[in-house]
């Protein structure tokens, strides 16, 4: 009889150590996890290059913390495979600017001043170039021949 309460209570004690050892939605946020979370209030992204006076201002919710977080990193791509997509999308993009009655106009507002024969760096390069796969793939537009992917 003893041995039976023995056992009873060192099964109480298991159950009632094993309810109070698990975690009930303890949230444990890093600070990566924290930096995406402040992106996603930042919308607006400048991309400029200072030697060459050019700049790209971006107003777009969402896509700061979708190229931190889902786009390829930084070095990913060469700057000539980015000149070169770059140069075929915004010639696409520009095609629809002018032509507002067949694509939506509130999709695309401004043309966009890129010359192929200009340098304007990787960083400028990296960023447009993500920015058009963000729209196309947020947007479920497609700017050419290539299907848009990450």
């Amino acid at each position: 009889m003893l041995l039976n309460s023995i056992n009873k209570l060192a099964c109480i004690l298991l159950l009632i150590f094993f309810i109070s050892s698990c975690n009930t939605s303890k949230s444990t946020t890093t600070t990566q996890d924290e930096r995406l979370e402040a992106l996603k209030l930042n919308d607006t992204v400048t991309i400029a290059n200072d030697e060459i006076e050019y700049e790209i201002i971006i107003i777009e919710p969402g896509f700061n913390y979708w190229v931190a977080s889902t786009a390829r990193p930084k070095g990913y791509y060469s700057q000539s495979f980015l000149e070169n997509r770059n140069y075929l999308y915004v010639m696409e993009w520009n095609q629809r600017v002018l032509q507002p009655q067949r694509y939506p106009p509130n999709l695309y507002e401004l043309q966009i001043n890129y010359n192929q024969g200009i340098d304007y760096g990787y960083d400028v390069n990296y960023l447009l170039y993500n920015y058009f796969i963000y729209f196309q793939l947020t947007y479920k537009q497609r700017l050419g021949p290539f299907e848009p992917r990450i």
